[in-house]
């Protein structure tokens, strides 16, 4: 075979420089499952992500006429000398599902919308064609919510303090306020007692003052002079101006305060179905659209099948196929009306898979960023076999990942490394995973190592509980969490644990530090250092020292480079081509004009802070006073792991595994707090997880307590308490299973967790 065959055979990346990757040349093979391994911060998504399929996007849209092309995506050419023998990538990553109200499961896998063409052919009496059942459609959305199953209204028991009168502000809305315009509407209209409370007032006066209309009243007008301005009740005036206007009337500074007094309700018209009378009415064997759509996944299949028309049951084969990939994926307790913004990161990131499993095109490059993140240990065998069977369709599979199960099912690994950041950046192996474990790489070592359950656990220092919680499929719980340790709390997806922790446990303790699973806030210009609050003091730092304004030393004030505006980079946007990126000539990519960069600390610029990593900046700020505080943000950034990182970094360039530590990063500056971590090793390698265990080991030591929601075995393991729930997802989930320590977990005959701790142990 030539050596032009064996190329064609492979992806072929020569000379890759994004990131951190220090000129990296490889082979990917083709139709294969190929994993790419590494610590957090190695360069794997660089190469995957950031070279690979940005490469393959960038070419796919060469081939579109320029004026289709000046309407998708724009990417630039990765640094790389070549990269050949590209197919068509299709990009799983981690960013949230997003969506809004509107967006539902139903809608993100098109389900729903199999279902609405049933109900338009076979549904009796029918509303029409499909969209008469949709209710993002005017046709179908109920005329009361618009199609969202939820009205605002305005709580009066939090609008108004009816025990002191209107000179007393009995209204709790600044904007109708003692000595408003609009307060003068009703204290000075003759109408009613100014000096009276609210509470003695008759029931007449109470529907004059609220609902009101239709007549005219004498109101002082800006100039002091008198006039006569038509009547408008309270709740009819603030309807049509915070309500009727839609949710774009609730924001700003005037809109939170509306937030304030309002609350949301279910639609009394449709009773939360989103849908008018007429979709409603329209049924299939007894039962409508919306009873289908609140159905969990094996209860719809089984409604489904009950279906025989021969026109129907070819429709509701479609959706029936759908639905079993649902199931065959672990997301067998979710409904089709379950709104995407509820979900877990775990569950957006498999109804991404699930979408692309229908497809019957071969030939392509899947490439997802950790679809492991969120699964139980029972659910990743699912996972593998949906990545198989990717393959076994002709396409190749590239998956970053740091589970042990998806990493042992690859045909080839490409192991990134040694470290993270400067020190990372090379390939440290490539071959297959018997080959890795015997590697004498930090992936390698963690495969070969076995963790033994803590040997002793600390004691609970008191409990703080939560009783009687059924927010969603929680069935009545109570349960008693300990303080002064670390908790982990367990369970299959769906199984209730963030509605658990995350909504009832954290409302009943709103003092609790909350570093849940929400995305950042990322761009060009946010930075390590302004994410953990530090730049400014940083600033200020900067400005005593040479009596500048503290302006100056910021790349988004005063102190940016005028040629570049700050950026240090200069973004042209060549229209139908490819837009380029090229290093400001004027600040040569340091974003400062050059009269902050006249200005230093101790011999260093502003730039050259922004330029430091966080261990090198720990020595460099080592004063007292203002450094000293500069410095405990920044070892935050060192605690988490993240010593390697340049503070003056684009957020826009972390990783997934980054990103969610320098959150937590952004929270570890309390003592005696309640922290609450919602499943903190995602994107972390296994060797990063032993750092984030040690965290955890201080902050308890420190005296906090520590909650975290894990499916990590490794942590499960670690824990001094664990609360696991289930025994399965959804509607068969919502109950404690098992409270105590890990040992005795071990020993619960039912229980999932256990049973995947038995297996880890190799009990």
């Amino acid at each position: 075979m030539s050596t032009r065959d064996t190329d064609a055979g492979s992806i072929v990346v020569t000379g890759a420089r994004e990131n951190n990757l220090k000129d990296v040349s490889l082979r990917i093979p083709k139709e294969r499952l190929v994993v790419f391994t590494g610590v957090s911060g190695s360069g794997k998504s660089s190469m995957v992500f950031g070279t690979v399929a940005v490469e393959s996007q960038r070419q796919l849209n060469e081939t579109f006429t320029w004026h289709v092309r000046d309407r998708l995506p724009k990417h630039e050419r990765p640094d790389a000398d070549a990269i050949d023998h590209l197919a068509p990538a299709v990009v799983v990553d981690q960013r949230p599902l997003g969506g809004n109200a509107r967006s539902t499961v139903g809608t993100i896998t098109d389900i729903y919308s199999i279902m609405r063409v049933l109900f338009s052919r076979h549904g009796t009496p029918s509303a029409g064609e499909a969209g008469a059942y949709s209710f993002n459609d005017p046709q179908g959305m109920c005329p009361r919510c618009d199609g969202l199953g939820r009205v605002v209204r305005l709580d009066l028991g939090k609008f108004f303090d009816t025990g002191k009168s209107l000179n007393e502000g009995a209204v709790n809305f600044p904007p109708f306020g003692v000595g408003t315009f609009a307060w003068q509407l009703y204290a000075e209209s003759g109408l009613f007692d100014p000096d009276k409370p609210l509470r003695e007032f008759t029931g007449r006066e109470w529907d004059t003052l609220l609902h009101g209309k239709g007549f005219r009243v004498p109101r002082r007008n800006r100039t002091g002079s008198m006039g006569h301005n038509a009547y408008e009740g309270l709740v009819e005036r603030f309807d049509r101006l915070y309500i009727r206007r839609g949710p774009g009337a609730l924001t700003g500074r005037t809109g939170e305060a509306a937030r304030a007094v309002v609350s949301e309700q279910t639609c009394p018209e449709c009773g939360g179905a989103r849908l008018n009378r007429a979709a409603l009415a329209s049924r299939i064997g007894g039962r409508g659209i919306a009873e289908l759509a609140r159905m969990e996944v094996p209860d719809l299949l089984a409604a489904l099948g009950e279906i025989t028309d021969p026109v129907a049951a070819a429709v509701a084969a479609a959706a029936v196929t759908r639905l079993r990939r649902l199931d065959d994926i672990g997301l067998g307790h979710l409904s089709l009306d379950r709104e995407t913004r509820t979900l877990s990161g775990g569950e957006a990131q498999r109804l991404k898979v699930v979408r692309h499993l229908g497809s019957s095109l071969t030939g392509l490059t899947y490439i997802f960023d950790e679809p492991s993140a969120g699964l139980h240990p029972r659910d990743v065998d699912r996972l593998n076999r949906l990545l198989l069977r990717l393959r076994d369709k002709g396409n190749t599979v590239l998956v970053v990942e740091h589970d042990p199960g998806v990493i042992g099912v690859a045909d080839h690994v490409i192991d990134m490394g040694p470290g993270a950041g400067a020190r990372g950046g090379r390939v440290v192996y490539t071959g297959t995973v018997d080959g890795l474990r015997a590697a004498d790489t930090p992936t390698g070592r963690c495969l070969r190592r076995a963790t033994p359950l803590k040997g002793a656990v600390r004691r609970p220092g008191g409990w703080m509980g939560v009783t009687g919680a059924r927010t969603h499929n929680l069935k009545d719980v109570t349960v008693r969490l300990p303080t002064g340790v670390l908790t982990a709390v367990t369970g299959v997806a769906g199984s209730g644990k963030s509605t658990l922790v995350m909504d009832e446990f954290a409302a009943r303790h709103p003092g609790a530090v909350v570093a849940a699973q929400t995305g950042i806030a990322a761009t060009r210009r946010s930075t390590p250092l302004t994410f953990i609050g530090a730049m400014d003091p940083v600033r200020r730092l900067f400005a005593g020292a040479c009596g500048a304004d503290p302006g100056l030393f910021s790349h988004n004030s005063t102190g940016a480079c005028p040629g570049c505006g700050g950026n240090g980079v200069i973004v042209t946007d060549l229209a139908f081509m490819d837009p380029v990126t090229t290093t400001c000539e004027r600040c040569r990519g340091r974003r400062y004009r050059p009269e902050a960069l006249a200005h230093t600390l101790r011999g260093a610029t502003i730039a050259d802070v922004l330029e430091m990593t966080a261990e090198q900046a720990l020595a460099f700020f080592t004063g007292g006073g203002a450094e000293r505080a500069i410095a405990a943000r920044i070892r935050a950034l060192s605690d988490v792991g993240l010593h390697y990182l340049t503070l003056g970094r684009a957020l826009t360039g972390l990783s997934g595994g980054e990103r969610q530590r320098i959150k937590l990063a952004g929270e570890l500056h309390r003592t005696g707090a309640v922290y609450i971590l919602d499943e903190p090793t995602t994107g972390l390698h296994m060797a990063d997880v032993a750092g984030l265990l040690a965290l955890l080991d201080r902050l308890v030591d420190a005296g906090n307590t520590v909650i975290v929601i894990e499916h990590d075995l490794e942590v499960v393991k670690h824990a001094d308490w664990v609360v696991d729930l289930g025994p399965g997802g959804g509607r068969h989930g919502g109950e404690v299973v098992f409270t105590g320590t890990p040992a005795a977990l071990l020993d619960h005959p039912t229980s999932l967790t256990a049973g995947s701790l038995r297996a880890d142990l190799g009990h």
